[in-house]
């Protein structure tokens, strides 16, 4: 792929102008700069923003992944869009050249899918859940990986074109793995480079009140959607255990088996399995799915 066109998509509820504000002005001061800018409001209306910005706003709340749908429509709609480059709205650009070096990468390389951005805080730090490999240790490490981080990523438009787009059951939590497993399993590439970086606040996931539930709930979607029948019960294991050693929160442990049995007895969306060999390919890059 030579000099791929970027588009560019902005989730957000409308509860973060400022954040928003100076997202886009980040994105505008890129040396190579985006075909296309998308904000999309999740349930909310949007102010008028500077050209050649696009808004989308969806009537009702359709979680990360409706409202990420939404924005890869409108993208696809406009016919000149390669890449797409999914930005949290409270992340920043600090760098001017994150989208040259995205460049670069897709047109050297027709097998990637995906690159996950490295999240760091205003102070340079990078917290551990956000390094996308079991050994978390060093952020600065880069390669290919198993899945990739929602805050800040890019995505190949032929990709999702054969792998569908975000899994719309899951509303969010999980989605990136949901994403990265398709695309692995039809043989693309799913590549962290620390290079690229979104600075963005650090914050804990469970600030959310239905974290616990719905992270529950997709682990074991994602489980029923994509994994080898032998190996379901192993993943879904694996992380029982882990959630009981690790959470010293009741409410949220009860949170998290209520949305556990929830996982289990609702509908998930179709179930494509991934094949053996991409279990392989996985486990040969240090993180077999089990864990």
């Amino acid at each position: 792929m030579s000099s791929p066109r970027l588009g560019v998509a902005i989730l957000t509820m409308g509860d973060r102008p400022a954040e928003v504000a100076a997202l886009l002005e980040s994105v505008a001061r890129q040396h190579t700069p985006a075909t296309r800018v998308v904000v999309v409001g999740n349930g909310t209306e949007l102010p008028d923003y500077p050209a050649p910005v696009s808004t989308v706003e969806l009537p009702e709340n359709r979680g990360v992944t409706g409202g990420r749908n939404a924005a890869l429509a409108t993208l696809r709609a406009f016919g000149d869009v390669d890449v797409v480059i999914d930005l949290d709205d409270d992340g920043l650009l600090v760098d001017d050249d994150v989208f040259t070096r995205i460049q670069e990468m897709y047109a050297a390389d027709p097998e990637l899918g995906i690159v996950s951005f490295r999240i760091a805080d205003e102070t340079g730090h990078t917290q551990r859940r956000h390094v996308p490999r079991l050994r978390a240790g060093d952020p600065m490490r880069a390669g290919e990986v198993t899945t990739f981080l929602g805050g800040g990523h890019a995505l190949s438009a032929r990709m999702l074109e054969e792998t569908g787009g975000w899994p719309e059951e899951f509303f969010f939590a999980h989605e990136e793995t949901d994403l990265a497993w398709r695309a692995l399993d039809a043989g693309w590439k799913v590549v962290y480079e620390p290079a690229l970086l979104l600075q963005h606040p650090r914050t804990s996931p469970a600030r959310h009140a239905v974290y616990y539930r719905m992270t529950a709930r997709n682990r074991v979607w994602l489980a029923r959607r994509h994994l080898p029948l032998p190996l379901i019960p192993a993943y879904l294991t694996t992380w029982f255990l882990l959630t009981v050693a690790r959470n010293r929160s009741l409410p949220g442990l009860r949170a998290w088996f209520a949305g556990f049995a929830e996982g289990l007895r609702h509908p998930c969306g179709p179930r494509r399995p991934i094949r053996w060999r991409t279990v392989w390919r996985m486990t040969r890059l240090g993180r077999p799915p089990v864990i």
